[in-house]
């Protein structure tokens, strides 16, 4: 379902003239557009993963800098966390030996997570937006370039033993389909409130 969910979204923002997300009012389409698309079908982290299983990584040591997955976490130390996010989109940027440090741009309000996602895509090392696609960030890139100045508030570092699930490979050409997703699953904070502490720290 998941897979028919992002071709029939890009062919519709094909045949709309959309094929980006640089302005509001096609970050507006989009995200209509999804919420239309997904309602009364069901989509939620469960059924996204589920539907992606021949899209699927079985261990966080498999996933690639560069790429975007979903994936369920728990958190290590959630009480202490102000608010925290259990169904993230990953996009590793650097590895550890324990885990990797990751941009979850649902941290961000949609406008901000379109601009960043735009910006991103600039990286991209090639535009076949295929299997060999994979953005080419790193920490010091995101941080030096000013067209990254949305990354801030992404930035999480993810313990590879908190997985609680597979990893949903999500392909270079679905990007954009899925960061509007209703997915996220903010806890101890609503996401209205998570949005605005994105906001505040970019100002």
């Amino acid at each position: 379902m998941a897979a028919t969910l992002f071709t029939n979204i890009l062919k519709n923002a094909e045949s709309k003239g959309i094929m980006d997300s640089k302005s509001r009012d096609s970050v507006n389409w989009y995200r209509k557009t999804i919420r239309k698309t997904t309602a009364g079908r069901g989509v939620t982290p469960a059924r996204l993963l589920r539907d992606q299983k021949e899209h699927t990584v079985n261990s966080w040591a498999q996933t690639a800098i560069g790429k975007m997955y979903f994936a369920y976490y728990d958190p290590k130390h959630k009480e202490k966390l102000p608010y925290y996010d259990t169904f993230p989109i990953i996009i590793p940027i650097q590895r550890y030996k324990d885990g990797f440090l990751s941009m979850n741009l649902h941290y961000l309000p949609p406008i901000l997570r379109a601009r960043l996602l735009d910006s991103l895509y600039d990286t991209v090392n090639n535009d076949k937006l295929d299997e060999t696609t994979k953005m080419m960030i790193s920490y010091k890139i995101l941080g030096s370039a000013a067209k990254f100045g949305e990354f801030r508030p992404c930035i999480k570092r993810y313990l590879g033993s908190h997985f609680r699930s597979k990893f949903a490979l999500i392909e270079p050409k679905d990007w954009t389909s899925a960061v509007f997703l209703p997915v996220e699953n903010f806890k101890k904070k609503s996401q209205k409130q998570v949005w605005a502490d994105a906001r505040r720290s970019l100002r």
